[in-house]
């Protein structure tokens, strides 16, 4: 049986913008460390999960009319928290992902910036200090 051309799926916008997204991030990583700019390379890196993160969120927030609460946290992105009606995920294909430097990703919703807050504390771990890579800024803390 032969299928009709224009009757196959195809990738969806935001499937497009997360491969994208992806492959900034692998180039953001291991692209720098044959130039000896490791540091730099992992505040981007952090960047662009916290870009690839948020693009997430919002398309959770389209489908569902809200961001999901802090409690429900980023996981609410690959599992149903089981109190929404319209939930199409997984809205991330894989794993929460952590940090560069190892550790989750803070989620504060409703945030102090914005709908929602969406941070890495960067390479010290800790809140302030100046390092910190957030979603409300294109720069650190």
């Amino acid at each position: 049986m032969h299928k009709n051309l224009w009757t196959k799926r195809g990738f969806t916008l935001i499937e497009l913008m997360l491969v994208v997204i992806i492959i900034g991030i692998l180039s953001a990583v291991v692209f720098p460390r044959f130039v000896g700019r490791t540091k730099q390379a992992q505040v981007a890196a952090a960047r662009l999960q916290i870009e690839n993160l948020s693009l997430a969120l919002e398309t959770f927030e389209l489908d569902n009319g809200r961001f999901p609460t802090t409690e429900e946290g980023l996981e609410a992105l690959r599992v149903d928290p089981g109190n929404t009606q319209n939930w199409n995920g997984p809205y991330l294909k894989k794993e929460i992902p952590i940090d560069p430097w190892g550790n989750p990703y803070v989620y504060i919703c409703p945030g102090s910036h914005g709908d929602f807050d969406l941070k890495s504390y960067g390479p010290d771990g800790q809140d302030g200090g100046g390092d910190d890579i957030v979603s409300w800024s294109g720069k650190g803390e």
